[in-house]
């Protein structure tokens, strides 16, 4: 009978412990690009013949001569180091940047099978002309059988994490864009955005992304949008 008395005690924590587990929202964030662009072809929604590239190696620094991919993994990891101290279950596509990007069918397929309350894509951007400045976000454009149940719920993601990053980042506001020619996107089954911080390919920016601090600002500004997404203080992330 004693013994009854201590596993039963033991098994109610136990059945708590994994239904907290299963109630903490999970985020997937997704460092752009890897050590290596990867030239394979993948359908751009499920069942298309349309193929695209997987990866095509993202842009670099026009002064710093920093590589997207070693930028993007850098702010990832300081947000996760953020979501998690808030009490989210956060997965990561890759955690170093070592060798040929996986390609977005198989990015999308972390967050489907993690169930993401929320698919974060971090990327930064590149222009021809090193004029272009500025912060944006994009979401998948409605496409029926492909992003028609992610649509709304991406689309309001990307609002609130467009105007927190704007907001910690101090870059201007390029605004949310839809897009219908990601792979990334329709494939998801999940919410997904892609935040493009600011311009590599332009001085300013790119010396600012440079910058630790400014890291640290951009990190805080994803957390705070996630969070509001998920519905959870903001102001969990710190300052």
């Amino acid at each position: 009978m004693t013994r009854l008395c201590v596993l039963l005690p033991l098994a109610v924590a136990t059945a708590f412990a994994a239904t907290a587990h299963a109630a903490t929202p999970v985020v997937v964030v997704d460092p752009g690009h890897d050590l290596l662009a990867n030239p394979a072809t993948e359908p751009i929604g499920p069942g298309s013949a349309t193929l695209k590239i997987k990866d095509g190696g993202g842009t670099h620094g026009v002064v710093t001569g920093i590589r997207e991919p070693d930028l993007t993994l850098d702010v990832s990891l300081r947000l996760r180091t953020l979501l998690r101290r808030a009490g989210v279950r956060v997965l990561m596509t890759r955690e170093r940047t070592a060798g040929v990007s996986m390609g977005n069918v198989a990015r999308a397929r972390i967050a489907n099978r993690a169930g993401a309350a929320l698919f974060l894509r971090v990327h930064a951007d590149g222009s021809a002309s090193g004029d272009a400045r500025g912060t944006h976000t994009l979401t998948p454009a409605l496409r029926p059988g492909w992003t028609d149940d992610v649509y709304g719920s991406s689309r309001r993601a990307a609002g609130l994490v467009q105007t927190e990053l704007v907001r910690a980042l101090g870059f201007p506001d390029r605004g949310i864009q839809e897009r219908s020619d990601f792979t990334g996107f329709n494939w998801a089954d999940v919410p997904v955005i892609l935040v493009e911080l600011g311009f590599m390919t332009n001085p300013t920016e790119d010396r600012q992304l440079a910058r630790p601090a400014v890291r640290r600002r951009a990190a805080v500004g994803l957390c705070r949008g996630t969070l509001r997404f998920i519905g959870l203080p903001g102001a969990r992330c710190g300052i």
